[in-house]
């Protein structure tokens, strides 16, 4: 397996992409293994992307873990793990990414972090630059985001060619969805998240923030809402659950498909 940090060493015939902010868990993992698709090498992007936290958000403290992600990667069966400095990503001036409507519309991640999406593309849109890939996985996770970059692609020519691959969540054995971000929870904190999990199925927006506070969670939101557009559900589509909360100072995202 190779480790790369220089653009320019990457492969140039194509490949399939995981693009991660490192700390590897083993829902990256599962990311990973559903990449070995075909022939291509699978290629993982470790990087952690300054322009899609905010001032006030976790950038210096999110957690680097370079050494131990190569090791994982590799065990999942990772080709070249792709680890790019700011400079690197940031070297040549971009024009910011046209965010499609599912990026600020639905008042979910858009409204509790404004900046993120245009981060989150402008990134995603440097490491496709780079990577070439056919196809690229992506986890249900943080959904709205899935949708977003989904979106995007669909309406970029430059992007044609590209298949954007969900990877249903990965939980612990406690059901909670794994995260990065998880490291940062006491024990009493991880037992207040599962009340998330227990929320989602409830199927009512007021049943489901009511649990959360119950649980001493504070709630950005807890929604249903059309599971493509992410707005209000239309009668015959299906729907999708939507939580943010915060266990102390972590903030826990989840989401789930309703009937």
């Amino acid at each position: 397996m190779l480790v790369i940090h220089d653009p320019s060493a990457l492969p140039q015939d194509g490949c399939t992409f995981v693009p991660t902010m490192g700390a590897l868990h083993s829902g990256h993992l599962e990311l990973i293994s559903a990449a070995n698709i075909n022939e291509l090498p699978v290629v993982v992007s470790v990087f952690v992307n300054p322009t899609q936290f905010a001032p006030d958000e976790d950038f210096d403290a999110y957690p680097r873990t370079l050494d131990a992600d190569v090791e994982l990667a590799r065990q999942a069966g990772t080709d070249v793990v792709f680890a790019p400095t700011v400079e690197d990503v940031y070297a040549e001036a971009m024009d910011d990414i046209p965010l499609p409507m599912v990026a600020t519309e639905p008042k979910l991640e858009d409204a509790t972090r404004p900046t993120h999406f245009q981060g989150v593309c402008n990134v995603v849109a440097r490491l496709f630059q780079f990577t070439k890939p056919t196809h690229a996985f992506f986890g249900e996770k943080d959904y709205q985001q899935l949708k977003v970059i989904e979106a995007m692609v669909s309406k970029e020519e430059r992007f044609e060619g590209i298949a954007i691959c969900a990877v249903p969540t990965a939980r612990g054995e406690d059901g909670v969805a794994l995260s990065s971000r998880n490291a940062y929870l006491s024990d009493e904190e991880r037992a207040q998240a599962q009340a998330v999990v227990k929320a989602l199925p409830l199927g009512c927006e007021n049943e489901m923030r009511a649990a959360l506070l119950d649980a001493g969670l504070d709630v950005d939101y807890a929604v249903i809402r059309d599971a493509e557009t992410l707005l209000a559900p239309v009668e015959g589509r299906s729907r999708r659950a939507l939580i943010a909360a915060r266990a102390g100072t972590t903030r826990l995202i989840d989401n789930g498909a309703l009937p």
